[in-house]
């Protein structure tokens, strides 16, 4: 009885301990640690950042590149959402993000990888190009957006029938993809080429926990107007 005590207040110390969420209200690397802390049921302050004018405390805790998010636990800092995503699963093991089995774990981590080094990068070359070099970095976009929809063959989500690591770090998809596609005018995925990708972000989006944390929509379109106009400036000729 002793043992099965201590193991419960060693559970409730985990629950209690302090932990603070820096972020901004857009941030989709963000999003994601604020998804897997609301899907685990984990209560924890939120710091909202204004990059413009960093925080001492953020500047503290992320001096290498100084931007977030950052999870603070017990006045431990960490780092990199995806990074933050398996520091979560690890501490708090209801409701995980990772499958058990450790090569499904690997592929697991890869295609979140894969996501932010090629999926991320080629979608925001799309949105800040023109012309023949904006249809150029849509073929490119496509193409990975090809690998990424054949992942969801027989699947509602990427983690089977529940939301997974790697539904939470392509979560942005669902949110930022329509608006930089109504902001640059390009239309990236369609129902007859992508239509397992269209039904994911249709069950990401209606989950109730997802839905609620949203930015809202307006706000999103007036702040990505901005960066195309910034951007599409510099492309046009002198």
């Amino acid at each position: 009885m002793m043992a099965s005590s201590a193991m419960v207040t060693a559970n409730q110390l985990i629950i209690m301990a302090e932990l603070k969420l820096f972020r901004t209200w857009s941030s989709r690397f963000a999003l994601r640690v604020v998804w897997a802390l609301d899907l685990k049921g984990i209560q924890y302050d939120t710091i909202f950042e204004d990059l413009s004018n960093k925080s001492s405390l953020l500047l503290q805790y992320n001096p290498i590149y100084k931007k977030v998010p950052v999870l603070v636990h017990n006045g431990k800092p960490l780092l990199e959402s995806l990074v933050i995503l398996e520091y979560i699963d690890e501490t708090w093991k209801q409701t995980p993000l990772l499958p058990e089995d450790p090569s499904e774990r690997a592929t697991a981590r890869f295609w979140a990888k894969f996501g932010d080094d090629k999926v991320l990068p080629s979608i925001w070359n799309v949105f800040i190009k023109q012309g023949k070099d904006q249809e150029e970095a849509i073929v490119t976009a496509q193409e990975n957006l090809g690998f990424v929809e054949r992942q969801l063959t027989g699947k509602k989500f990427f983690n089977g029938e529940t939301i997974g690591l790697v539904d939470l770090a392509f979560g942005w998809l669902a949110n930022l993809l329509s608006v930089w596609e109504e902001v640059c005018g390009a239309t990236l995925i369609d129902h007859e080429k992508f239509p397992l990708l269209l039904e994911w972000i249709q069950n990401f989006a209606d989950a109730p926990i997802i839905k609620e944390s949203w930015p809202p929509r307006d706000k999103l379109i007036t702040k990505y107007q901005a960066h195309h106009e910034v951007y599409t400036s510099k492309e046009a000729p002198k």
